[in-house]
Formats: C-alpha cells, sequence, structure tokens
C-alpha cells in the first residue's frame, strides 16, 4: 500500500475508531450489547431525569464487573416527545439505524403501549420499564412485551384494604383523562366495591394530562360533598390540585387515597403544601433498612451527590433485569431473551423480583403509607412493603384476560 494512500484512510480510521466508542455508534459490536431506550425526558422531567442517573449507575457498575460474559453495555437513549407516534418512531430508528441489541424504556402508558404494538409486530423484545396500565401485560399483553414497576391493578390492590379502613361510602374521583387514568380507575372501582359493596362513586372529573384547571375541579369535587376522594393525578397537576384544594378546603376532615403521590419526584416539588395524612403509595428512600438499598442508596449517593427517586430505582432496575436476560439467554436474540425472561430472578434495591411466565409482569412491590410533614417537607410515614407477588391475579384470570377479544 503506498504512503499517500495511508494517509488518505488514517483520518477515516481515527473516525472509525471515535464512533465505536461513543454511545451513539451506528451498528452492532462484537464487544458490547447495545441498550436501546426511549422515554419522555422533556415532557416528564422530574421521574426521568433521576430515572436515566439510576440506568448510568447500574451500567457502570455491570461494565466495571466485567459486563455479561465478558460483553460491555452501551446505552442509547432518546426522547418520544410524550407521544405514541413518535414513540414508535424513535423505536425504529432504535432498532433500524442504531442497531441495538435490546429496545427498553417509556414512561406514559399510551406511548409504552404503542412501543408495545411496536414490538408485537416486528417480533422484537421490549422491557416496559414504567408504564402502569395494565393493558401492557393483561388485557393487551403480546408475546414480545415484559413489565418492572407494578401496574395499575397491583398498586390500587395495595391501597384497596387501607381505603376499606377508612369506611368511607361516598367517593369522588379524579385522574388523567388517558390510559394510565383510566386503568387505575377501572381497577379502583372494581376492587374496592368487591370489597365494600356499599360504596357510591358520587363524583368523576377527569382533565387531559398536563392541562388541569384546578379550580374547576376541585370545585367540582367540594360540591359533590363525598366521605373521601381518589386520586391518580401526578406530577404538575397534582401540585395545582394539591394547593388549590389547600385553599379551598376540599382536604379538611375528608380521607384521600392517592396512587404515586408519596414518590419523592412529587411530593417534594410540593414543600411545606404536601398533603397529611394521604394514603399513598411511594418510596421512603430514607428509611429503607435492608442491605440490598442500602447498597444501592450509598452507591447512588456517591455518583450523583444527591438522593435517589423512584425513578432512580426503576432505570436501575431495569439494566439490572436487562443483564440477568442477557445473560441467562446468552444471546440478544429477541426469542431466546423472550425465553430467558420467563421466571427470570432479579435481584433490585427491593430485593430479588420475578417476572412471571404468564403475564411477563414482575413481581416488583411497592410502599404502601400516610403522607405527613416533616421538617416543611412531604414524607411517608407508617410505611410498609408491600410484595407484587401477593397483589396479582392467578394465572387463570390472567390466561382469560390475554385470550378475550
Amino acid at each position: 500500500m503506498t504512503t499517500r494512500r495511508l494517509l488518505c484512510l488514517a483520518p477515516l480510521a481515527a473516525a472509525a475508531l471515535w464512533s465505536a466508542g461513543c454511545d451513539q455508534a451506528k451498528g452492532p459490536s462484537a464487544e458490547n450489547y447495545k441498550i436501546g431506550e426511549l422515554n419522555s425526558y422533556k415532557a416528564q422531567p422530574a421521574f426521568l431525569e433521576p430515572y436515566k442517573k439510576g440506568m448510568e449507575l447500574a451500567v457502570e457498575q455491570i461494565n466495571a464487573a466485567g459486563g455479561v460474559d465478558g460483553r460491555k453495555l452501551t446505552l442509547v437513549t432518546r426522547d418520544d416527545n410524550g407521544n405514541p407516534g413518535d414513540a414508535v418512531r424513535v423505536a425504529e430508528e432504535l432498532v433500524s439505524q442504531e442497531k441495538v441489541d435490546v429496545l427498553t424504556g417509556t414512561f406514559l402508558s399510551n406511548t409504552g403501549m404503542a412501543v408495545a404494538d411496536f414490538a408485537q409486530q416486528k417480533q422484537r423484545f421490549f422491557l416496559a420499564g414504567e408504564p402502569l396500565t395494565d393493558k401492557l401485560t393483561w388485557q393487551g399483553g403480546n408475546a414480545y412485551t415484559f413489565r418492572l414497576r407494578p401496574g395499575t391493578y397491583m398498586q390500587v390492590a395495595m391501597l384497596v384494604p387501607e381505603a376499606v379502613k377508612l369506611n368511607k361510602k361516598r367517593w369522588a374521583i379524579v385522574y388523567p383523562n388517558y390510559e394510565y387514568g383510566q386503568s387505575a380507575v377501572a381497577a379502583f372501582k372494581t376492587l374496592l366495591k368487591a370489597a365494600q359493596p356499599d360504596v357510591e362513586f358520587v363524583a368523576e372529573q377527569a382533565p387531559p394530562l398536563g392541562k388541569l384547571d384546578a379550580g374547576s375541579v376541585v370545585q367540582a369535587l367540594g360540591d359533590a360533598k363525598p366521605d373521601a376522594i381518589f386520586n391518580v393525578l401526578f406530577a404538575a397537576d397534582l401540585s395545582r390540585f394539591v394547593r388549590e384544594g389547600n385553599t379551598r378546603g376540599l382536604f379538611k376532615d375528608r380521607a384521600v387515597v392517592s396512587l404515586l403521590t408519596g414518590e419523592p419526584e412529587y411530593l417534594d416539588p410540593l414543600q411545606g403544601e404536601a398533603p397529611v395524612g394521604w394514603v399513598v403509595t411511594g418510596y421512603p428512600w430514607y428509611g429503607i433498612d435492608t442491605p440490598e438499598h442500602k447498597a444501592f442508596l450509598d452507591a447512588y449517593q456517591k455518583k450523583w451527590g444527591d438522593y435517589p427517586r423512584v425513578g432512580s430505582v426503576v432505570g436501575y432496575a431495569m439494566i439490572q433485569s436487562a443483564a440477568a436476560g442477557l445473560k441467562k439467554a446468552g444471546s440478544a436474540d429477541s426469542a431466546k431473551m423472550v425465553a430467558a425472561f420467563k421466571g427470570l430472578e432479579v435481584d433490585t434495591p427491593f430485593g430479588r423480583i420475578t417476572y412471571r411466565a404468564e403475564d411477563h409482569q414482575s413481581t416488583m412491590g411497592a410502599f404502601v403509607g400516610r403522607t405527613a410533614l416533616e421538617q416543611g417537607k412531604g414524607v411517608m410515614v407508617g410505611y410498609q412493603y408491600m410484595d407484587g407477588a401477593k397483589f396479582q391475579p392467578s394465572a387463570e384470570e390472567v390466561k382469560k384476560s390475554r385470550s378475550a377479544p
């Protein structure tokens, strides 16, 4: 080869080497497993910024320990704009252009459902970390989709025993009018009615996600004079609802059961305005005294100089799950990954979980407790971890649900 030709090729070789080391690199690599992840980063930063930190911590730890059978993990993230159409487009780009080995992610239930449908059509393994709708693993579940977090049915089932203890007859409901909210409310009505047949649902407010008119919603709920409220709002909608409800006295002498409100990403922004005495699911990171959580907490704080949120745990456990699946499968082949995830056991900051073969739902649980104010900040008190395995429908119920038209 001539000197001139070597000089011409040198810049190309350098560029190729730089690209191979970048997490946006094109094409598969025999040296790593490429995990493609899409999410609503701009639309839901309170949850997804800590979530991404959790993922990055897991990737760092796994790679430091030698990777998966000697192959390092590379993470490629993309924003889906909180839009189902964009989510499908981004998923296609990750698979066809970035050549990712494993497809993961999504936050909103409608985007999660869209990517699950894409996975089914393309016959690609998909690990959903966060979307909570029950349709993801039950009514609309498919052979290629698995989910980490407990869905709406499971979390509502954890709350209903506490709701029954309140002994309230007239309930009002408020929820974001999209798949997650609708799924949560359907589960709550069904489970509460079964446990307490005399309950009445006297008011229902369903504002569009992110577009809550707090004044009119709070007024309508108050006018119905309920004994108790079931709330499914989260993020900015939750903050507006709580502040307006406090101003108008909606919560005075009235019980509230609220999904997700004990999560620090939603409780912390309220500061001294955080509600008191609500029954909630959440994450009391400051009081979980188990070896696995302490190890995670120490590592997270050391790396990021901050405390974890629920998103941090979900991102971390999702990457740990993907790595465990790859190791068990011995390959990123979708059919082998699907087989590997059925019954897969994974150690997480909440303890060991299992991905059930019958519905592809993990047994990760959640904490249930009450909100309180301590030093001007909302916290959870009187909390208990609820093992997700105890709040799942039977295999026969799942089979009937997944085979329904």
